[in-house]
């Protein structure tokens, strides 16, 4: 993923703290919306309408452009895909299972090759049936430049993915994705890839009939292969009504619950709005849940002082790291010393308060996130404490000859509690008791983007931060730490380190070829903590996500693939 997470690559930065709820400061218990028995009282049943409170509109819909994996939230209420996400709370949601297939699919040639069958009876909402020839219908269409937009790893992946410009202009096909009949399809990869199961999950999966395509205007109205139709899609995406497809059959759909009879999207509201509405649980908002927006640190203060509104706080994990990155072109962070300096100066406990406190942030010192799924193996190669260690630090600047060190620190200006101040003035003020003066610079978040971005213009050291398009440790580490995904032009190098290794390369491409996942995890993390001895980047926290969801919400599942609610779950009768 790259950058903000969950859902899609933009949806995990968290909220800004803008109203208080009511109800005194306080430390209460933290609920896990991990619970599905979780929200009100009385067993699920179908019926009644879900309202959904957002932000940012959905204003992508078509499923060649949306940017999503494990089928995306609202999303997979409409498209169903190869593979989808497993619908359960916690580490038991970040596995992949079949959703149009059969299985999570069939590897050969060193995972290069990928067979998929299809289940029998599925349907669109028109009742014609669903054909392999329609997912890859679906795939080939996500390479035209009008709808661009979704995740790029087909191009790189498939055999002759890299030049192919979509069915408008090129009629014939992709021939590295096969349909011998039906019920079959066959993908051809460039090279090996044992997370291929987990990209299926993405809506790109989605089947689309060919003769149903209105190119850019197919938003508006898809064609569902999922439990709901789109009846209504208004100001690109910002109303959005769905109803029930008849011609969905839970029979071929174990993952979905589709209790709601209705569900209302209304998106472009402020934080403070939603964050009331949910909190007062007026008429329709009593039936209403929020998939974009967080509680901030004051606001979770004064909901964790209220028993009932606390027992509606949703907590969610997401494979996602805020850490301090450094590039070392730019002086003096060339030298090894400096880096462990720094990784030795950094106070989290004062990082971690600065992102909210201990309920919305957790200290970290591996790369990879807390998670199993990731390959998660606990390090900490310059261990410092909770709260840093100040001498060990000037002993290596004294080893360095930078006894008297000047450094500037780039961060954002966006009040995030990632990138902001709140984070910069945390670490500035802990390299200090290391003698080490931290100049700090902050730019608005798109001149952030650009200059964090770009190979030429990236600083010596900046906040940064990275959330994964799957819950794995290829999407993870690569982007970051493979020298061969170093972009030189535009503002889209994630590899601040510059770090070209012949011999980290070559691992990624070992454990690519592994399709045990679990085998696969052990050696990401041990990749993690063999990088982390360079000391290329200071792991600084992890983000917890607090959400509240309506009173009358009931089977709330939060998996630590999105680390929100799945509204595919919820019921609100």
């Amino acid at each position: 993923m790259r950058q903000l997470p969950a859902i899609s690559r933009r949806v995990a930065a968290a909220a800004v703290s803008v109203v208080l709820l009511g109800g005194a400061a306080a430390c209460g218990p933290e609920k896990s919306g991990g619970d599905a028995k979780g929200g009100a009282d009385g067993a699920a049943e179908k019926g009644g309408t879900l309202t959904v409170l957002n932000r940012q509109p959905q204003k992508q819909f078509d499923p060649a452009r949306l940017y999503t994996s494990g089928g995306g939230n609202i999303p997979s209420l409409v498209y169903r895909t190869l593979t989808t996400r497993n619908r359960e709370s916690g580490a038991e949601g970040t596995k992949v299972v079949p959703d149009l297939a059969t299985d999570i699919g069939k590897a050969s040639d060193d995972a290069k090759t990928w067979t998929y069958k299809l289940k029998d009876g599925l349907k669109y909402e028109d009742g014609s049936p669903i054909t392999t020839a329609d997912i890859k219908y679906g795939i080939e269409r996500s390479f035209a430049a009008e709808l661009s937009g979704g995740a790029p790893y087909l191009r790189d992946w498939l055999v002759g993915g890299d030049t192919y410009q979509g069915p408008y202009k090129e009629k014939k096909g992709l021939d590295s994705i096969e349909t011998p009949d039906e019920k079959t399809i066959v993908f051809h990869l460039r090279k090996s890839e044992g997370d291929f199961p987990y990209l299926a999950t993405s809506t790109q999966f989605a089947p689309v009939p060919k003769a149903k395509d209105t190119g850019a205007k197919y938003a508006e109205h898809p064609v569902s292969s999922g439990p709901y139709k789109v009846v209504k899609n208004a100001n690109d995406g910002e109303h959005m009504v769905l109803e029930r497809n008849e011609n969905w059959s839970e029979a071929t759909d174990k993952e979905r619950h589709a209790y709601p009879d209705r569900i209302e999207v209304k998106s472009g509201l402020s934080s403070a709005v939603i964050n009331q509405r949910l909190s007062s649980g007026q008429g329709a908002d009593a039936a209403a849940v929020t998939t974009d927006t967080n509680l901030g640190p004051a606001e979770l203060a004064q909901v964790t002082g209220d028993k009932k509104l606390a027992d509606r706080v949703g907590t969610g994990h997401f494979g996602y790291t805020n850490y301090l990155a450094f590039n070392p072109t730019v002086k003096p962070f060339d030298d090894p010393k400096v880096r462990q300096a720094i990784s030795y100066a950094v106070n989290r406990t004062s990082v971690v308060n600065a992102a909210g406190g201990s309920s919305l942030a957790e200290p970290a010192t591996t790369f990879l996130p807390n998670q199993k799924s990731f390959g998660f193996t606990p390090y900490d190669h310059f261990a410092a404490g909770d709260k840093g260690d100040a001498a060990k630090a000037k002993e290596l600047l004294k080893e360095a000859g930078q006894e008297n060190l000047e450094i500037t620190l780039t961060h954002s200006t966006a009040q995030d509690f990632e990138t902001s101040p709140e984070i910069a003035t945390a670490v500035q003020a802990a390299l200090k008791e290391a003698g080490i003066k931290v100049k700090l610079e902050g730019l608005e978040i798109n001149d952030y983007d650009e200059k964090t971005h770009s190979l030429d213009k990236q600083p010596g050291l900046f906040l940064a931060h990275w959330g994964a398009d799957w819950p794995s440790g290829g999407p993870f580490l690569a982007p970051i730490f493979d020298g061969r995904q170093i972009v030189k032009e535009g503002a889209g190098n994630y590899n601040a380190s510059r770090l070209d290794d012949s011999k980290i390369n070559d691992e990624i491409d070992e454990i690519n070829k592994i399709t045990d996942h679990d085998a696969a995890a052990k050696r990401w993390g041990a990749l993690d903590r063999r990088i982390g001895e360079q000391a290329l980047t200071v792991p600084l926290f992890h983000p917890v996500y607090k959400r509240l969801y309506g009173k009358d919400v009931k089977n709330v599942v939060i998996s630590d693939w999105t680390g929100v609610l799945d509204v595919s779950q919820v019921a609100v009768k």
